[in-house]
């Protein structure tokens, strides 16, 4: 048995035990050669539901995206036209393209909206909240406070509204508690772990004094677990809470408070759900770990897979810091670490589908490909909640109608707010996913054939 003392990574010996003790249930693969016809995302008609309006945003946007000099300089250019246009003229500028492309809305009726009309082509909303905090962007209690208002209503939200089944959102715990403690109890965990027991006792309100912090530190991080703990008491049995991965040098504090939750919240399903960035070195061995502690410990496990999004910054950092690269060197890579992850974790659901859950968040269409495939061999039910599929907003809705149509649960991440709480979003999305937006020829190319069918339908005359 693990102990409870959260450990930022396990040693190799304990990734070999684990894959020791696995049993996959392998059955026959069914129909493989129709699988790769249904999921070949080469059909135009996929984007038959969008309205002529959508086609030619979408195409005009991602053409836009093409362009690296326009992406990578994003922010600086729409700060320019918001001097130049004011407030209003910048609003109405973005609203009805960008903001209209990758963003809800801002108010619950509009949200309603969108996620209705989303639900009605059998996708399922992730809301998401546009909150975060890096390093010097701290804002104290005050506004963490009004953060933690503003995740509980997308709880409500989230819940109230009957737009799908199972509803999930994303919460950045940077939102919630300081990423300048965060990268202090890194440091902390790494020479001297943390019992998860000891946090859970925090959130449940009795006074600890947190080995390694002195009393401001303590007093804030008390406050911040006793932020989380009011967002897991709202969402347990309602909402799937996803905490999101963000820098390395905070990371293993991000896990260590999302792993104390898993534990208080996750007795009987996976409410609480952590993710792990499949361009970092280590993502196998962190899911490794977690799958053993989540055995030894009794809760249930929820991952959301990524490839990562901080790629540039976090190897500046490291070469400025002198550490060894984290990230994987080349695209391939990271694309064996994402889909070795995938394995490890679906080998896992196969033997107790109750117990592990999976969310597979990609615009890579052989990772999609490689999970049902998968799936199918292992004999994991695409309508059983314990694996299901991704995307953003806005992007990749080829990969995403293909996958509803065939039945298969696929969620659109949902940011929403004010032209001004989302501009920071959209700019750092922009700019962390460069390299998808920069590759999305091929959806590009299936707009403009829908596009050129409708066409020839009205020179024909038809409806």
């Amino acid at each position: 048995m693990l102990s409870t003392r959260f450990r930022p990574t396990l040693t190799h010996l304990l990734s070999v035990r684990f894959l020791g003790s696995a049993t996959p249930r392998m059955v026959a693969s069914k129909q493989p050669d129709l699988l790769s016809t249904t999921l070949a995302f080469e059909d135009p008609r996929a984007f038959k539901v969008k309205s002529l309006n959508e086609l030619l945003r979408a195409l005009s946007i991602f053409r836009l995206c093409s362009f690296p000099v326009l992406v990578n300089n994003c922010g600086k250019l729409m700060s320019i036209a918001r001097t130049l246009l004011g407030r209003r003229g910048f609003s109405l500028l973005l609203r009805p393209t960008v903001y209209a492309q990758f963003v809800a809305g801002e108010n619950e009726t509009e949200i309603s909206q969108s996620m209705e009309k989303m639900s009605s082509l059998g996708l399922r909303p992730m809301l998401a909240v546009p909150i975060e905090e890096d390093l010097g962007e701290g804002t104290g209690e005050k506004r963490y406070d009004d953060n933690m208002e503003s995740m509980l209503e997308c709880v409500r939200m989230s819940h109230s509204n009957a737009w799908s089944k199972d509803p999930m959102m994303q919460l950045k715990i940077t939102a919630l508690l300081s990423p300048e403690l965060c990268v202090k109890l890194t440091t902390l965990i790494a020479q001297q772990p943390y019992d998860l027991d000891l946090l859970i006792r925090a959130m449940d309100g009795e006074s600890i004094s947190f080995p390694g912090l002195d009393e401001k530190d303590s007093a804030h991080f008390f406050c911040g677990l006793q932020r989380l703990n009011k967002i897991g008491e709202a969402s347990v049995n309602k909402v799937r809470v996803l905490v999101d991965a963000e820098y390395t040098y905070m990371n293993p504090a991000l896990s260590l408070v999302t792993m104390a939750m898993m534990k208080k919240f996750n007795k009987d399903s996976a409410w609480i759900w952590n993710t792990y960035q499949c361009y970092l070195k280590e993502s196998r061995s962190l899911i490794l770990e977690a799958l053993s502690l989540s055995k030894s410990e009794g809760f249930c496990l929820g991952v959301k897979l990524v490839r990562g999004a901080y790629m540039d910054k976090e190897r500046k950092l490291a070469e400025k810091e002198g550490r060894l690269d984290p990230i994987h060197k080349s695209w391939e890579d990271t694309n064996d670490s994402y889909n070795g992850s995938l394995n490890v974790m679906l080998e896992a659901i196969s033997q107790n589908p109750d117990r592990f859950k999976i969310i597979v968040a990609t615009h890579n269409e052989a990772s999609v490909r490689q999970t049902a495939q998968r799936m199918e061999e292992l004999g994991i039910d695409k309508h059983g909640g314990s694996v299901c599929f991704g995307q953003l907003l806005g992007m990749c809705d080829h990969v995403s109608l293909t996958l509803a149509k065939e039945g298969y649960a696929v969620y659109k991440s949902v940011p929403y707010g004010t032209v001004d709480d989302t501009l920071p979003y959209l700019v750092r999305r922009a700019q962390e996913n460069r390299t998808v937006l920069q590759g999305i020829r091929k959806e590009r190319d299936l707009l403009r054939q829908e596009l050129q069918r409708r066409v020839r339908q009205r020179l024909k005359g038809g409806s």
